[in-house]
């Protein structure tokens, strides 16, 4: 179908794990363009094994928007990545009338496709009692919060996502009202075409790949990585998998190996959120990881 839009944005989303950033380099040489990261963690310079950033090698193939970007110590949230990436949309377009996004921060996605409402100011010292809390008290005392102080938002929310859950907490206890208040539910219209491609692959190849992931991190190195950013780990930042559970043994609450199955295990959890999540988006285009190709992706005209 025609349209009068003369740019295109192809948005490659799925689980982690499952090749996107390959695939999305491969789609960028073939456009002669760019890539723009939608992960919310590859842009902190300071941690790089855990987030499973592009290599060197991959970084020097292709540039990449949001990689690198920013430090643990910046604040990063939705409505600043969709400021950022809209940004390098448009520098990328003043050379190419097709740009990639890749990332599986769906969050992220939904703000630059769509739009996100502005979210108010939150106190910088609930936002640490909450993250204190949560190291120490897990995932069920945060879920017992949310569900208590915003039962309004509690009845839809992902409940199994600690960060949404400590937005949440943050929001209500910053302002006194829910963060489904702030929420307006009206898209953007963007002045450039989105086409979303997403990749997937059985569950039981995903979690091999996972598996796999997760032990050649540790022979990279990732618990060197954990121990150098042990003094920063009540950041925003380092509340993610694969820093929490060696933050864990290294507190010596669990074993090394314990440690690490409990990364597997959270990491298929986190890819099985975020499938939940894209699958609700009818407008992604899905195909096997296995067997996509470039030529099967075509911008709009």
């Amino acid at each position: 179908m025609g349209t009068d839009k003369k740019n295109t944005v192809i948005v490659v989303v799925g689980p982690t794990a499952v090749g996107k950033t390959a695939f999305a380099i491969q789609l960028a040489q073939h456009f002669n363009t760019q890539v723009i990261s939608a992960d919310s963690r590859q842009c902190y310079k300071e941690l790089n094994i855990g987030v499973a950033k592009p290599s060197d090698e991959e970084l020097q193939l292709v540039h990449h928007h949001f990689i690198n970007s920013h430090s643990i110590h910046e604040e990063v949230n939705a409505g600043s990545y969709e400021q950022y990436a809209l940004a390098a949309a448009e520098e990328i377009f003043k050379h190419n009338p097709v740009a990639v996004m890749v990332g599986g921060t769906g969050l992220y996605v939904k703000a630059f496709c769509e739009g996100i409402d502005e979210m108010p100011k939150v106190d910088e010292s609930v936002r640490r009692q909450i993250t204190d809390q949560y190291n120490a008290e897990g995932l069920q005392w945060l879920q017992q919060e949310v569900q208590q102080k915003d039962p309004l938002f509690w009845q839809t929310a992902e409940q199994l996502n600690p960060h949404r859950l400590m937005r949440a907490l943050e929001v209500i206890l910053s302002t006194g009202k829910s963060i489904n208040t702030f929420r307006s539910h009206t898209k953007t219209q963007r002045t450039f075409n989105i086409v979303k491609v997403g990749l997937q692959l059985p569950k039981e190849q995903l979690n091999h790949r996972i598996n796999t992931r997760v032990e050649v991190m540790m022979q990279q190195g990732l618990l060197n990585e954990v121990q150098q950013l042990l003094p920063h780990r009540n950041l925003n930042a380092l509340q993610t998998v694969g820093y929490r559970e060696l933050f864990a043994y290294l507190d010596k609450t669990c074993s090394l190996p314990q440690a690490i199955e409990k990364i597997k295990t959270n990491t298929r959890q986190y890819a099985k959120r975020q499938m939940t999540w894209f699958k609700k988006d009818t407008s992604v285009q899905w195909y096997s990881a296995s067997d996509v190709s470039v030529s099967d992706i075509r911008p709009l005209s």
